[in-house]
């Protein structure tokens, strides 16, 4: 087999985004070790009125936060801190929020089990 080095580099790129991802997915909670489930269960009073303090949403709109990753959770509040990602609520409440914070609302939300019940075609 005959690769061009432009070619050669190309793959190893994408060999290299794809163990970086798989290791993300795989190790993805680890890597944000750190939060307190407890902590995090009393500040997610503050989510209560949109997110449910269960992590189901009380409005269609509002995303459901049960058992989401604890990687994708706090990556998304990063988000929301940073201007990223934009919703007006979520930007006045991120700002209030430590790096601490974060790490625990994320702990505790993705410590909540959810069980599938109904499966739609089943």
């Amino acid at each position: 087999m005959n690769i061009s080095p432009s070619g050669y580099y190309k793959f190893i790129a994408s060999y290299t985004s794809f163990a970086v991802f798989a290791f993300c997915v795989a190790f993805g909670t680890s890597a944000y070790a750190g939060g307190s489930i407890t902590a995090g269960r009393e500040k997610a009073i503050m989510c209560d009125a949109c997110h449910g303090l269960d992590g189901h949403a009380r409005m269609p709109e509002v995303p459901n936060l049960a058992g989401q990753g604890e990687g994708y959770i706090l990556h998304q509040l990063h988000s929301f801190k940073s201007g990223e990602r934009k919703n007006e609520q979520m930007a006045i409440i991120v700002q209030s929020l430590t790096p601490e914070a974060m790490q625990d609302l994320a702990a505790y939300f993705s410590a909540i089990e959810i069980k599938i019940v109904k499966v739609p075609g089943e």
